[in-house]
């Protein structure tokens, strides 16, 4: 059994429901384009990472199909299809099934942070072996990066997704459930139209 495990969260690109709110700016093509470039290096970093770590891979992905998946990203990755439910059910479904494979370190990271390096993921599971959670928080208030070594379901509960205080929530759940918290640098998110004035497109080549 390999001891660590990054789940990727992904949507396959496809025009007209893939960064919706950056279509007003950028087009149903453009904002489907960004996202893949995105989506495209942080999978690159994360098998970069697979370089220097015993460290598995799996995507789990909304839209699209199985082959399509392939056909996009290639076929040396392992991929699932993301269970029914808000993001805090799909996460709390994702970090189950992990531990129950037999895992000792799971994290999970969406692809919208350029600045997410593998760099930062390999320090994220240096954090766990001292800590119970690590947390990568976003500019606009969520995170990009939570990992664990054990499910904790009660952290993705009661919690407002998409919002400004997703951050906060769940280290106020942590405390309560005196966890152990390590937290990462904060990044950037590219989810909004102001959000590309800031964006290096060299980053994504």
């Amino acid at each position: 059994m390999i001891p660590e495990k990054l789940i990727v969260f992904t949507r396959y690109p496809e025009p007209g429901t893939t960064k919706t709110r950056l279509i007003p700016v950028l087009g149903k093509t453009g904002a489907a384009n960004l996202h893949r470039l995105m989506a495209q290096k942080a999978i690159a970093r994360a098998r970069a990472l697979q370089n220097s770590r015993q460290l598995s891979v799996e995507i789990h992905y909304t839209g699209g199909s199985p082959q399509q998946m392939q056909d996009w990203l290639g076929t040396d990755v392992i991929y699932q299809n993301q269970t029914d439910g808000d993001l805090g059910a799909r996460m709390t479904a994702a970090f189950q099934k992990s531990f129950n494979s037999g895992v000792e370190k799971t994290a999970i990271i969406g692809t919208d942070c350029p600045g997410l390096k593998a760099e930062i993921m390999a320090q994220a599971f240096e954090e766990l072996s001292q800590h119970d959670l690590v947390l990568g928080p976003a500019k606009d208030g969520g995170y990009y990066l939570i990992g664990l070594r054990r499910a904790i379901p009660e952290l993705f509960g009661g919690i407002h997704w998409g919002t400004s205080e997703v951050f906060a929530c769940t280290r106020a759940i942590a405390q309560k459930l005196d966890l152990n918290i390590a937290y990462l640098p904060t990044l950037a998110d590219i989810d909004l139209p102001e959000d590309l004035l800031g964006l290096d497109i060299n980053i994504l080549k």
